[in-house]
């Protein structure tokens, strides 16, 4: 077996904690571990085959890891590491090779790191010209269009797109190029039929009429807008709205549910299903354009 420099960045309070995935001792590969804001220089950093980014207490490095070492001028592929509830954030804009879970065994670990190298190294064979930060096209990464800046604005489900905002006769974004992201990577505005999210102003409005949300219902409302008819657990939604910090127990989710549905009003509460001893999903197909409702005496 080869073995691999690695660059190990992790929050500073895991400086001295176990490595993660806690595999990655058994390998016998050469480990540097840092914090995000302690990356070496590019000197000293050129010889790193991957760069391994445990964002399991800390889920805001995974966004923000690839623009931090394109930054350091540190040009290496990037497995960001998550927990099973973290794989509910997961986004191409990412810019990673790939994402691991902390309970991978050796082999799994192992495999994921070779091809990582492998297509890494191939890809800056092919594109002479280093790119730093691993946004080149065809790097084999995640989100390999290369884009840190994003398209307009995101819609789903149904409804007119707004004009102007870049979208093509598919309803899917164009190259618009309004940079509309924030710095998690997340679209600022939603629209899903007449729900229209805006992150930027902080407010949701619905037909017009505007949304009075607390941040949390906020934030949970964004949240099930962005991921449309997929189920999520309560545990998921606790670590995607709440976060890792948060020691409550899930029964917190289905309070701020019941709140966002009444909020919501009775035209629209049924877009958050409940799925039976799983969680949660929201229906974009359910979230109609007000002029054509029934309306009933």
């Amino acid at each position: 077996m080869q073995h691999m420099r690695i660059l190990h960045i992790c929050p500073m309070a895991r400086l001295d904690a176990p490595l993660a995935p806690e595999s990655l001792q058994y390998l016998g590969h050469r480990i540097d571990r840092c914090g995000p804001d302690d990356l070496p220089d590019r000197s000293d950093s050129a010889a790193v085959d991957v760069v391994i980014a445990d964002a399991c207490l800390d889920l805001s490095l995974a966004p923000r890891i690839s623009e931090l070492l394109a930054e350091a001028r540190i040009t290496a592929p990037i497995i960001v590491v998550l927990g099973e509830g973290g794989l509910a954030t997961a986004s191409a804009k990412w810019n990673v090779a790939d994402l691991i879970l902390t309970t991978a065994g050796p082999a799994e670990v192992e495999a994921r790191l070779r091809v990582a190298r492998d297509r890494y190294v191939a890809s800056s064979s092919t594109h002479s010209g280093g790119f730093p930060g691993g946004t080149h096209s065809g790097s084999g990464r995640l989100g390999a269009n290369g884009s840190t800046g994003g398209w307009g604005p995101v819609r789903t489900g149904r409804g007119p797109a707004d004009r102007g905002s870049g979208y093509g006769e598919s309803g899917r974004p164009g190259a618009a190029g309004d940079g509309l992201w924030n710095a998690d990577g997340e679209p600022m505005v939603v629209v899903t039929g007449d729900l229209r999210i805006d992150e930027t102003a902080f407010t949701a409005e619905l037909g017009g009429r505007s949304l009075d949300l607390t941040y949390r219902e906020f934030a949970l409302l964004k949240f099930f807008a962005m991921h449309p008819e997929r189920v999520f657990t309560r545990d998921e939604i606790l670590l995607a709205v709440w976060g890792d910090d948060y020691f409550g127990g899930t029964r917190t989710v289905d309070v701020h549910v019941r709140r966002l549905r009444a909020k919501l009003g009775k035209d629209l509460e049924n877009a958050i299903h409940t799925v039976r001893n799983v969680g949660y999903r929201f229906s974009a197909d359910s979230v109609t354009d007000t002029d054509s409702e029934d309306v009933t005496a």
